[in-house]
Order: structure tokens, then sequence, then C-alpha cells
């Protein structure tokens, strides 16, 4: 798509252009969890499962540094051809690209040298370990999958082919289930089947997304002689919150798994594996919504169309409730619906979910609302906003909460910990919105 049609096309026929493949591109990026989640519950048990979910954070991190640089250098790539200053833009993209493939080798290096020091560190413990360790060595090997799958959707999106990157996402989902499947279940091969098959839909998705280069659609080139070291510094800070949005979540099941873990055992982390899952669903929607908005906002907001960025705000903020509403009242109404999804539960996962559903899923009506003012600040370049409301909800709060709350309430109050921590993160982000 030529860079006029986003400044010139009806608002509403672009978004909502952008939002299908958007959300299906998001949709299918969760299946890559939810699969295994789902195989490893039916197929190995509840101890198996629990070691999936402390092992999760790991994939928060790898596909959040792709988001790092693959959303840090798209807005910014954006804003620069909204003000027709293309030379920049290429710059921008290409200094972005090669970060991305240094981190990635970095960090293959470290965690492939400190893999079972980083498995302990995750809260494994005797019983979980040997099944975290079937796992994570594919993943780790294999985490270049994350890094550049994240990266090229976000870029390529950016570059006006929405469709491409959703057909590569689906492509590499869909193998990713198959495979899963045919791993666990006629070859006997456990966790290390299920984390093979999820490293091999990965790269499917990046073989497609490379396509795209080679396709007329294609306006990204490589610009060395643009790049100035201050790129590297503005790169890292408007993608921050992007990278924050995902490590915050490995930091929150985390932080929820040790809780756990201290007042309820391995059955608490059991549970808390299942609503992870609901919410890399419902988190996959919020995406879906927001890389739709972001790179019509990021455009009209360099061409200075101010009404134009508002009004593409008010559709993501309508549509990521609308989207969220659902899966929080069927939590509410039948909240063991999503306990028979992932496993074969017994009486005891079945009592303790059901509270564990209807406290932690109304925090999803909040963080909707949290989501778009987050990229809406991301896409507009005001970078300490975006920030903070990620550092709140992620960080700051939701740890304070997961501590405190449950010396009054017990259990109940880390589950609590969750649409607290999101109510208040809301209301500052309000108050930021209107400042706007």
């Amino acid at each position: 798509m030529e860079t006029n049609e986003f400044l010139e096309k009806p608002v509403k026929g672009l978004f909502y252009r952008y939002l299908v493949p958007s959300i299906i591109g998001t949709m299918v990026t969760s299946i890559y969890v939810l699969a295994d989640t789902i195989i490893i519950g039916k197929g190995l048990g509840s101890v198996a499962m629990a070691a999936l979910n402390i092992a999760l954070p790991i994939y928060n991190i790898f596909f959040g540094i792709g988001l790092l640089f693959g959303v840090g250098g798209s807005v910014l790539m954006s804003v620069y051809r909204g003000r027709n200053l293309k030379k920049e833009a290429d710059a921008y993209y290409t200094a972005a690209f090669f970060m991305n493939i240094l981190v990635w080798l970095v960090c293959l290096v470290l965690c492939t040298v400190f893999m079972e020091d980083l498995a302990w560190m995750l809260g494994g413990t005797e019983e979980t370990m040997p099944y975290i360790m079937d796992y994570i060595p594919y993943i780790i090997w294999g985490m270049g999958g994350y890094f550049l799958s994240a990266f090229l959707q976000t870029v390529i999106r950016n570059d006006g082919a929405p469709k491409l990157a959703m057909n590569a996402v689906i492509a590499g989902g869909v193998t990713n289930i198959i495979l899963d499947y045919v791993f666990v279940f006629p070859m006997q091969m456990g966790m290390a089947g299920a984390a093979i098959a999820t490293v091999i839909g990965s790269w499917l998705t990046v073989a497609i997304l490379f396509v795209h280069f080679f396709t007329k659609k294609n306006q990204l080139k490589f610009n060395f002689k643009g790049i100035r070291p201050a790129f590297i510094k503005e790169i890292v800070v408007n993608g921050f919150a992007s990278f924050l949005i995902e490590v915050s979540a490995g930091i929150t099941i985390f932080i929820f798994n040790l809780q756990l873990l201290n007042y309820v055992g391995n059955i608490g982390v059991t549970v808390f594996g299942i609503i992870c899952n609901v919410s890399i669903v419902i988190m996959g929607l919020c995406k879906g919504v927001n890389q739709a908005a972001q790179p019509i906002i990021s455009m009209n907001h360099g061409a200075g169309k101010r009404e134009r960025t508002q009004e593409v705000r008010g559709l993501a903020m309508r549509n990521s409730l609308l989207i969220c509403a659902v899966p929080v009242l069927v939590g509410l109404i039948v909240p063991n619906f999503y306990t028979y999804i992932f496993l074969n539960p017994d009486k005891d996962i079945l009592s303790l979910s059901a509270e564990a559903v209807r406290i932690y899923f109304v925090g999803f009506i909040f963080l909707a609302v949290n989501m778009v003012y987050i990229s809406y600040f991301q896409s507009v370049v005001k970078n300490m906003y975006s920030l903070i409301i990620c550092l709140l909800r992620g960080c700051i709060l939701v740890i304070l909460f997961v501590y405190l709350l449950p010396v009054f309430l017990d259990v109940s109050g880390i589950w609590l910990a969750f649409p607290a921590a999101e109510l208040l993160t809301m209301f500052v982000g309000s108050r930021m919105m209107k400042k706007d």
C-alpha cells in the first residue's frame, strides 16, 4: 500500500482492512503455545502442563525482543514515510533489522551455556525439571524463529502487506498443531516433540514472510549510509513498551507461579496454566486490534493529521472492549468450560479453577483499555506515557498486589492481583489520555 493511501482513504475502511488479518495473525501466533498446552495437558498430564507454564516466560522474552526492534523500527519507519522522508525511513528499518539479528545471536550463546540454571531460575522443581529440560533446549536452539517472526510480521504489516503476514502465521500455526499431535501422540516424543513442532512452525512463518521481499509491494530497502548512532536509542525507546508487554507477561507468570507453589503447590501452577493460555488468546485479540491501528496512526501522526489518528484510536477502543467482553462473560457464567479444554480435571482442580477464572477474568476488560492506551502512545511517539502504563500494569502493581493481597485474602488474593493492577493502571492511563 502506498503512503498516500494511509493518509487519504477513509479511516474506517483502512482500519477494518487491517483488522481481520491482524487479529487472525496474532491469534494464530498464540496457538503456538495454546496447542502445546492442550496436547501436553491431555497427553502428558497436569505435572507436564505445570512444567510448560514454568517454561513459558522464556518464549515471552524471545518474542518480546523481536517486537522490541520490530515495533520500534516500524513505528519510526512509518512516521518518516508520513513525512515523505523515505531514505530516513529505510535507515530506521535497516538499523532495527540488524540489531534484532545481533541480539538473537548473543541470546543464543548465553541461553545455551546457562540452560539448566535458567530452568531452575524460572521456578523448576524436582518434579517438573525433567519435563522442563525436555522442552526448553529446542525452544532455545530455535529461538531465531521467534525473533524473526515477531520482527517481520510487524515490519511487513507496516509495509502494506497485512494479508501476507496473516497467511504466514496461519501456515506456521496449522503446521505446529498438526506436528504437535503427531509428535506427542503417535510418535510418543513427549515434551520434546511439542517443542520441536513449535520451532518448525515458527521457522515456516519466517520463510513465508521473506517472500514479501521478492514481491512488487515491497518498499523495504536497506540504507546503511543513513544510519546514525542515535537511531539505536530511538528504536529501543520506541519499541520498549511492546517488549515490556511480552516480558511482563513472563514476569506475571513467573511471580504467580512462585506464589502459587508457596500457597497451594503444583495444582495452583496447573490452574494458572489454564488461565495463562486463555490470557494469551485474549492478549492476541487485543494486539491484533492495536496492530491494525498502529500503521495508520503512525503515518497520519507523521503527516500531522490529528483528526484521523483520534478516529482510529476510537475504533481500536470500541473493538478491543467488544472482543474482550465475550471470553469474560463465558468465564463468569461457566468458568470450568476453560478447564475442560486443557485437562481431564479432577475435583481439586475444578474447585480451585472456578474461583480463579471468575476473579482473574474481570481484569481483561481493563486490559483491553490499557492495551489501546499503550499502542496509541507508541504510535504517536509518546514513549514515556506508554512505558509508564506498561511498568504499572506489568511489573510494579501486579508484583505489589500478588504479594500483598494474599496476606489478607489467601489464594483468592493472588487471583485478584491481576484485575486490581489493570484497574489502577487504567485510571492512570485515562488521565494521560486527557493531556494528549
